[in-house]
């Protein structure tokens, strides 16, 4: 696995038993050890608890909003607004596919250089897309649109669609209070209404959030003291929660509530078909994320000097960032392969055979923020590795947000 510099300090910020992990669902409650559960694998695991509610996004007044939801649900889903017309931003986010696809690279009106991400509980996430070049759901909501690869648009093209159609026309104006701007509008204005697009579809994706896992049933009912608890996961998953947490050392990137520190680390996971690893990763965008005009501290943010717009605007780039990519979340895997930032790994067990043997893994001279030590897992405990990341899928977000919209189908409430 990985064992990061940063990481290092983990053990020192577990919090003690007793103490409540932020977005813990149970009142000054962990799960305690006892029986398999030893006493340092309990204090990892209290860093590590459900999903508790999405947070808050000051930079999107409408973050919350049901009117602009229900517009982003619609624009989700409407292959009109690529060049070709026949790209939506479900065609690589599929609802079917736990919101990716399964390809190993992302295809719109081009192939991609790298794997679609999920935009399940996307709304918990600090930084966007596997180099992070957005901070924001909205920001990132409005790139794709853009790029050439992707949906191949542009922003008045986008808003013409919008402006052209009653229904969505409508939806706009009843959401932001305001008609769409017309195609002869000064550009600030098309800027503007621009962002709101990417905030309506934020709003949606701040619906698009999985149920409790295995996992999470077992954390709660352990925490509160149930004595059945640990019938809520098999041999195979608590072998492997327990790897997970000790000799895997999984956790040291992969903690918190998703499984994921949200950070950018190079791995040495070499490219698909082998060779020396060519995407920049982080690198190639810290300038363009500081200095993006739809980031959290630009002109169209309802936050501009809040804690995500002074971390934005004080990037710093760094030849140490070249071939980082963002630890992903560990949860709802299964069945949603290939894995990793290019697709290089078909299965979860390819990529925890990685992590065993790390064959094939490269770096690039000072390009090494991370040490990476071969685990030498026996294939019985990378079976349950495995099944382990099975308990970590939860159920579907609700509907109707988890379906394409009926245009004649009753409106959501919530």
């Amino acid at each position: 696995m990985i064992v990061p510099a940063a990481a290092l300090l983990v053990a020192a910020t577990v919090p003690p038993a007793g103490t409540v992990p932020s977005g813990g669902p149970a009142a000054g409650a962990v799960p305690a050890a006892g029986g398999w559960l030893d006493a340092a694998t309990a204090r990892r695991v209290a860093r590590n608890p459900p999903l508790g509610a999405v947070p808050a996004d000051r930079t999107n007044r409408w973050s919350d909003s049901l009117d602009a939801a229900r517009l982003g649900h619609r624009l989700f889903f409407d292959a009109r607004l690529s060049a070709s017309g026949t790209v939506s931003c479900a065609s690589c986010h599929d609802p079917a596919h736990g919101f990716r696809d399964s390809e190993p690279l992302a295809k719109g009106e081009g192939t991609g250089p790298r794997r679609s991400m999920s935009v399940l509980n996307s709304a918990h996430q600090r930084w966007l897309t596997w180099d992070g070049r957005a901070d924001t759901l909205w920001s990132q909501a409005v790139q794709p649109f853009e790029v050439p690869h992707e949906m191949g648009s542009s922003r008045r093209a986008v808003l013409a669609v919008v402006a052209g159609d009653p229904q969505l026309s409508g939806m706009y104006r009843t959401a932001f209070g305001a008609p769409v701007p017309d195609a002869a509008a000064a550009q600030p204005d098309v800027d503007a209404a621009f962002a709101k697009l990417g905030k309506a579809l934020a709003a949606y994706e701040r619906r698009l959030v999985s149920g409790p896992s295995a996992y999470d049933r077992w954390w709660s009912s352990r925490a509160s003291g149930d004595p059945s608890a640990d019938a809520l996961l098999s041999d195979a998953e608590r072998r492997g929660l327990a790897l997970f947490f000790g000799k895997a050392n999984c956790f040291q990137c992969h903690h918190g509530a998703l499984f994921s520190d949200g950070e950018f680390h190079n791995i040495g996971m070499p490219p698909r078909g082998g060779g020396m690893p060519t995407d920049a990763g982080r690198y190639a965008v810290v300038d363009r994320v500081r200095d993006d005009p739809f980031n959290a501290a630009g002109p169209h943010s309802d936050d501009r000097s809040g804690p995500q717009a002074r971390i934005s605007a004080s990037l710093v780039n760094s030849p140490e960032r070249w071939g980082e990519f963002r630890t992903p979340s560990l949860r709802n895997l299964p069945g949603t392969g290939p894995f990793m930032h290019a697709g290089q790994k078909e299965t979860l067990a390819e990529v925890v055979r990685f992590y065993s043997t790390l064959e094939g893994a490269t770096q690039l001279d000072h390009h090494r923020e991370s040490v990476l030590k071969r685990l030498d897992l026996t294939e019985a405990e990378q079976a349950d590795l495995v099944a382990f990341l099975g308990a970590l899928a939860g159920s579907a977000p609700a509907e109707p947000w988890n379906s394409p919209p009926g245009r004649n189908a009753d409106a959501p409430t919530r």
